[in-house]
């Protein structure tokens, strides 16, 4: 299949980035001081924030709320909200529950994130991304989270994350005193998740009826169809497919970045699981719709807002009759390695390829692959 890529126009993630970072003062005060701050609006919101409206609800003694409206702009090609934009709540329920139980001036940093999808996500509505700190320790520390979706109560994804706890700052900054005002944003209402999403930018069941899964994406790449509304958000994008292969691309803009300056996890794992999502994508024929059921991404470096593609390049690794494994490698634009992951997704026919109602379990013959 040729390569290509949409061509960039004015798009959101060209914009200038909305948000903003908290004192860095702050990391002289606990986790849990920090975070009780942050989430009674003394801190500004960072840009993924005001991008997306992901925040932090409410924190407690090693637990944190998320939440992250279900947006149109976060849909597929396929019409559902991918399991790798979930990751993007799911990081901050589980770093904010691990924060909670740090003490003043001890840094961390996400190491391994895994989630397990149960049911698909659709637009409109919110998810509620609950976090639970298992154990925090001189080294490593580990969080659970249950992703629900707010309208019907249901669980939508299960998670575990381990973080590595580093060394304390020393010298330990100052804590700050009393918190200045912080004046409220006076554009929050055109923040990008709240404008009207791009119309046509789902591909209509005709076409997934008629064409194969590389089908689709060959048109794609060649600009015939348009890309889905979470490219127009993000600037991520495809550029290269070949039989149980894909290479997504996605702008390291500060729109995607986290209280800590650095693009967040979450958004790493996003990128993850569109390449391996494509990639299996390649393999389908006509009429058969993709679920994804987990998805375990590693860290190896941080990730920095420098403007610069972070690559993701995914390929099948086995593919039976209802289960495919994918395995994608994530680097930054100096070739060095960020993350691995790995994910399967099932294969469904006579399915809308928005999935419906479908829960997503392997089922009793799912090692028939």
């Amino acid at each position: 299949m040729a390569s290509g890529a949409t061509e960039a126009g004015e798009h959101i993630w060209l914009e200038e980035p909305r948000g903003g970072y908290p004192d860095p003062a702050v990391l002289g005060m606990t986790g849990l001081e920090r975070l009780s701050r942050f989430a009674r609006g003394e801190s500004p919101a960072p840009p993924l924030s005001r991008l997306t409206g992901a925040r932090v609800e409410e924190v407690g003694s090693g637990t944190a709320n998320a939440s992250m409206p279900s947006s149109e702009w976060l849909l597929n090609s396929a019409g559902v909200i991918g399991g790798g934009a979930l990751a993007i709540v799911a990081d901050i329920a589980f770093g904010c529950s691990i924060e909670t139980q740090m003490p003043a001036a001890t840094p961390y940093t996400t190491a391994e994130l895994s989630l397990t999808f149960l049911k698909p996500v659709h637009p409109p509505g919110s998810v509620t991304a609950g976090g639970q700190a298992i154990h925090v320790g001189r080294s490593v520390a580990l969080s659970e989270v249950f992703v629900i979706e707010d309208d019907t109560d249901r669980l939508v994804a299960h998670g575990t994350s381990r973080c590595a706890v580093l060394p304390p700052l020393d010298p330990a900054p100052e804590p700050p005193g009393d918190p200045q005002p912080v004046e409220p944003p006076t554009d929050l209402e055109s923040d990008p998740w709240r404008r009207p999403p791009p119309e046509g930018a789902v591909i209509d069941q005709e076409l997934w009826n008629s064409l194969s899964g590389a089908e689709i994406l060959d048109r794609q790449l060649r600009g015939e169809l348009p890309p889905p509304p979470i490219s127009e958000l993000t600037g991520m994008r495809p550029t290269q497919a070949g039989e149980g292969t894909a290479t997504f691309v996605l702008p390291c803009t500060e729109w995607l970045t986290s209280p800590l300056r650095t693009v967040q996890g979450g958004v790493t794992a996003m990128l993850a699981d569109a390449a391996m999502q494509v990639a299996i994508q390649t393999t389908t024929s006509p009429g058969t719709a993709i679920a994804g059921l987990d998805l375990k991404v590693n860290y190896l470096r941080p990730v920095m807002p420098d403007g610069r593609d972070l690559t993701a390049r995914a390929q099948v690794i086995n593919a039976g009759r209802r289960i495919a494994v994918a395995q994608a490698r994530i680097e930054n634009a100096d070739d060095k390695p960020v993350a691995l992951a790995t994910g399967s997704s099932m294969f469904l026919d006579d399915r809308p390829a928005s999935l419906g109602e479908a829960e997503l379990a392997a089922g009793p013959d799912a090692a028939d692959q």
